[in-house]
C-alpha cells in the first residue's frame, strides 16, 4: 500500500513540530530518547489526543539525525491516511480489560501512513469503558468478553458522528486482516471522509465487500 508523505509542521517562530510514532518504551529506551531531547533543544513536548509525543521546537534539517539518536521514528500528522493507532492498555495492565490491545495495536502499525481518500483514526479499547474512544474513530474495536465489536464511520472532530456497529465477536488475530480488507476498499472505491462515504455506499454492500 502507498504511504503518504511525512513533513513536519511548521509552528509560528520558524521551527518545527513532529509527531513520535513510538508509543511503547523501555526506561532504557526513554532515557536515550530524553537525552536526545536535551541534545537537540527541543522547546516542548505534548501529547496529542490519539497518545503520540509531539516534539515542538526541532530545526527541519535535525530531524533525521535527532530520529537515529534518539532511536525513534516520525509518525504522519497531516495528509489523507492512516493518521494514528490508539490503544488502551487493555487486558494485559487494566482490571477492567477483557482483551489484549497492546499486540493488536502493533500488528496495526505497519498501517500507519497508508494513502487513503480523507484522514482515518483507529481506535482499540480492552473494554465497553471505551478509554480510547473507538465508536468515535473512523475504525474502532470495542472488546469485549467474546472478543471485540467493530465500528465504523465514526467522527468525533467537526461533524461529530457515532460509527456504525458492523460485526461482533471478532478475536485478535482477526483484526489486522480485517483492517487491511476495510482500508483496501476504502482506498479503491471511497471518496471523502469514510463515515459520509458509508451513508451513500452503504453498509451492507460495504460488509459484503469486506467478507462480513
Amino acid at each position: 500500500m502507498e504511504k503518504v508523505k511525512i513533513s513536519p509542521i511548521k509552528q509560528r517562530d520558524g521551527s518545527f513540530a513532529v509527531v513520535i510514532a513510538n508509543q511503547i518504551m523501555n526506561v532504557e529506551e526513554l532515557k536515550r530518547f530524553v537525552n536526545a531531547l536535551e541534545r537537540y533543544g527541543v522547546k516542548l513536548i505534548k501529547f496529542s489526543e490519539s497518545q503520540r509525543m509531539v516534539l515542538v521546537g526541532i530545526g527541519k534539517d535535525q530531524i533525521d539525525k535527532f530520529c537515529e539518536e534518539a532511536g525513534v521514528s516520525v509518525a504522519p500528522a497531516t495528509g489523507r491516511g492512516v493518521r494514528s493507532i490508539k490503544f488502551c492498555p487493555g487486558k494485559t495492565l487494566c482490571v477492567f480489560g477483557l482483551q489484549e490491545t497492546i499486540p493488536v495495536a502493533q500488528s496495526l502499525q505497519k498501517f500507519s501512513g497508508v494513502k487513503l481518500p480523507d484522514k482515518l483514526k483507529i481506535a482499540i479499547s480492552g473494554c465497553p469503558n471505551s478509554c480510547t474512544e473507538p465508536a468515535v474513530r473512523d475504525i474502532g474495536f470495542m472488546g469485549q468478553k467474546d472478543g471485540f465489536v467493530l465500528f465504523v464511520g465514526g467522527s468525533a472532530g467537526k461533524k461529530p458522528r457515532i460509527g456504525v456497529k458492523i460485526a461482533e465477536k471478532i478475536k485478535p488475530e482477526e483484526v489486522p486482516a480485517l483492517v487491511e480488507r476495510i482500508l483496501e476498499v476504502y482506498s479503491k472505491e471511497g471518496k471523502g471522509r469514510i463515515g459520509e462515504w458509508l451513508e451513500h455506499y452503504g453498509i451492507d454492500n460495504f460488509k459484503k465487500k469486506i467478507g462480513l
